[in-house]
């Protein structure tokens, strides 16, 4: 059984304005999540603009974090791609002695079918190492469907968990009601947490979660512990951040309010770029109402 419960954040990479990584950034990012109730960090998520960190980047960015983390919370790797065997291979080459499991994306752009989807993360379950599917349509272009999730979580015992992002919200009920008892659901929408970690999810996978860690921890925590109302009313004050975070896209918006709460500078790289100068005046509003 895994020990990834309750609320992980898909860490952001902070970068300085030459764009190379801004570790003393990162380390502030992560000493405030850890402090401040974050369950567990993602470390190389869509969140973390993977896809414009070069090789050596991406293993600086884990050795940082593996020293700041300095084994206070478990830590998740992404490592996903759309060449099957190039992904087993990363897998296996990787040392993941410091990680719990391994998050891996379904593969984007080849758009497989469902048999196409079983038979690559069979290839995947195939390496032993604890894997986290994970589903996310708007990325991908092609939707895990819950029947598909269901025959590889009965059929692999190493697949341990669903990142579920689909924006369906009835087919993370699908799963959560006909699932193996050692398998889990983790929400990959924000917005959807509560719902979700209250039909019996555990918790959340969150890029908002970075910024209001105190908050959104202890939402879930209410939900774990059945109270409804109180669990609420902390949904309700963050919905519409949430929703400002994902206007332009990720991770414009985290990085908007990391930078306003001055844990990182509001850096991106190409093809992505900060918020609109409009978004940020929204964002900065609504984190003073907060």
């Amino acid at each position: 059984m895994s020990n990834l419960k309750g609320v992980g954040v898909a860490l952001v990479t902070p970068f300085n304005e030459d764009l190379s990584v801004d570790f003393d950034s990162l380390k502030k990012l992560v000493d405030y999540n850890i402090e401040n109730g974050t369950d567990y960090l993602v470390v190389l998520g869509t969140t973390a603009e993977a896809a414009t960190l070069s090789t050596e980047e991406k293993e600086q960015v884990i050795a940082h974090i593996i020293k700041y983390n300095n084994k206070r919370v478990p830590l998740v790797l992404g490592i996903g791609g759309n060449n099957t065997m190039e992904v087993k291979k990363q897998i296996e080459t990787t040392d993941l002695s410091d990680f719990e499991a391994v998050l891996s994306v379904s593969p984007y752009y080849n758009r497989p079918n469902q048999e196409g989807l079983y038979q690559h993360y069979k290839v995947l379950a195939e390496t032993g190492k604890k894997i986290i599917i994970y589903n996310v349509p708007s990325r991908t272009g092609q939707n895990i469907e819950a029947a598909t999730t269901l025959r590889l979580a009965k059929e692999f015992p190493n697949l341990i968990m669903i990142k579920e992002a689909a924006p369906n919200i009835l087919q993370y009920f699908d799963i959560l009601r006909q699932k193996p008892e050692n398998f889990n659901l983790v929400s990959g929408d924000d917005e959807y947490t509560l719902p979700v970690t209250l039909a019996g999810g555990n918790g959340v996978i969150s890029v908002i979660g970075q910024a209001y860690p105190k908050d959104f921890s202890t939402m879930v925590q209410l939900a774990f512990e059945g109270k409804v109302k109180e669990a609420y009313e902390i949904h309700n004050k963050l919905v519409e951040i949430t929703r400002l975070i994902f206007a332009e896209g990720n991770p414009a918006g985290i990085k908007t309010v990391l930078a306003q709460k001055g844990i990182v500078k509001n850096y991106l790289r190409l093809p992505l770029v900060v918020a609109s100068d409009g978004l940020q005046q929204k964002i900065k509003s609504e984190m003073a109402n907060i």
